[in-house]
């Protein structure tokens, strides 16, 4: 379970830490914007997501078994962190946070990585693309700048809400909305290697703030961000708040070992490299310790963002460290910046990583695969946005585990009555 890290340092080069350091900043102005909005959506302040960015981002990189991965807030975690905020406030999602880092170095002493191979893709996929779902939903309020009371947290209950609010329709919002989504498809897919987030977002939010449009952004709904790393500190814990948040811890360490390890499969495709399974999620498991420590969200390796990096040149875990201290030094010096941030901008930003997400060039392989896998899909899917994400992952890993046992026809040896 040795780290990367120690692995690829003998032997480093000036050359490749040049390498290293410009994929580090690279990736660094891709993660700033999507950290915030992150935090936004998931209902927690925005300056709790560039804490996770740092924090978690630096531990994954630090102690984690892929060469290349980058940790911090992800897509994944807004539908979880939203629900445990809402019903055991942002204090409780720290402590939840902190068990699932426990958890997480359990499983990784207990060399528990290697468990990835036995949940269905078809299940991942699944719930992936049902979170993706989720994640436009809630977006749409902010780039339709709709005047609406405060949305249910149901999904359905949410779309009608929205629907009811339609006269309210802010167009500069939307125009601002549409403009930052257009640059942002525009410069991913003309240039790829350039950090075009930071650019849509500065570009629109600069033009928000100098013509003067009525449109929300960071500051005049949050207020400024603050300039330091807040303190590191204990949440409150007693025997009952353990209890009462250990389902919200599970399924917070079930999907950051997920993501963590398909993201390093990814990783491994890209570079052609290996990742050590058990190093990577004990490496989970410290980041989401020292992310609650200093009141950050759930951490874990985020798939785009290792892209970047691979895209970037980054060749060793050195890109990531610098990663996380050139967020740390963007939040040192220019944290009230962030504050012009507009928030249709933000949630064109968060839509565009949603349909990444759901993995639209993959649909119709999906469509082609057995009905089993199929059926599999779908009801984790519909689980995932209609009822429960703890529902939709036990009721989807449950069946896929009986559907591959069943399709493994292996039957039990015949049993004999031993002579006694």
């Amino acid at each position: 379970m040795k780290p990367k890290l120690l692995t690829t340092l003998p032997g480093y080069t000036r050359a490749a830490f040049a390498a290293d350091a410009l994929a580090g900043v690279t990736v660094a102005m891709v993660a700033l914007p999507l950290s915030i909005a992150i935090a936004i959506a998931s209902g927690a302040p925005p300056a709790t997501g560039l804490v996770t960015a740092i924090v978690g981002g630096f531990l994954i990189s630090a102690l984690g078994g892929s060469r290349v991965q980058i940790g911090g807030p992800t897509g994944a975690f807004i539908v979880v962190v939203y629900g445990v905020i809402a019903q055991h406030g942002y204090d409780g999602l720290v402590l939840a946070t902190l068990m699932a880092g426990m958890i997480l170095v359990l499983a990784g002493l207990l060399r528990a990585g290697n468990l990835i191979a036995f949940v269905p893709e078809a299940v991942v996929n699944g719930f992936t693309i049902g979170i993706a779902v989720i994640i436009a939903g809630s977006q749409l309020k902010d780039f339709f700048g709709l005047t609406a009371p405060a949305l249910p947290a149901e999904f359905v209950g949410k779309l009608e809400a929205l629907w009811a609010a339609r006269a309210s329709v802010n167009w500069p919002a939307l125009g601002m909305g549409l403009a930052a989504l257009l640059l942002i498809v525009f410069l991913r897919r003309r240039f790829p290697r350039f950090p075009g987030l930071i650019l849509a977002m500065a570009a629109v939010s600069g033009l928000v703030a100098w013509l003067k449009l009525p449109v929300d952004t960071i500051a005049s709904r949050y207020g400024q961000l603050p300039a330091a790393l807040p303190s590191p500190a204990l949440p409150d814990i007693s025997l009952a708040r353990l209890s009462e948040l250990l389902p919200s811890a599970l399924v917070i360490a079930f999907l950051a070992a997920i993501e963590s390890l398909l993201s390093a499969m990814v990783a491994d495709r890209l570079i052609e490299g290996r990742h050590r399974p058990n190093a990577e999620v004990l490496a989970q498991g410290w980041a989401n310790i020292g992310s609650a420590l200093f009141g950050g969200l759930p951490a874990t390796g985020a798939i785009a963002r290792t892209a970047t990096n691979v895209r970037a040149g980054a060749t060793t875990p050195v890109a990531g460290l610098v990663h996380a201290l050139t967020i740390l030094v963007v939040l040192l010096l220019a944290a009230p910046l962030a504050g012009y941030l507009a928030m249709p901008a933000l949630a064109a930003l968060l839509l565009t990583t949603a349909w990444n997400m759901s993995e639209p060039h993959k649909w119709r392989g999906y469509w082609a695969s057995p009905a089993s896998d199929r059926g599999l899909l779908l009801l984790t899917l519909t689980l995932t946005v209609l009822s429960d994400l703890t529902v939709a992952i036990g009721v989807g890993v449950g069946l896929g585990l009986a559907l591959r046992l069943r399709d493994s026809r292996q039957q039990a040896e015949e049993w004999h009555t031993p002579e006694r």
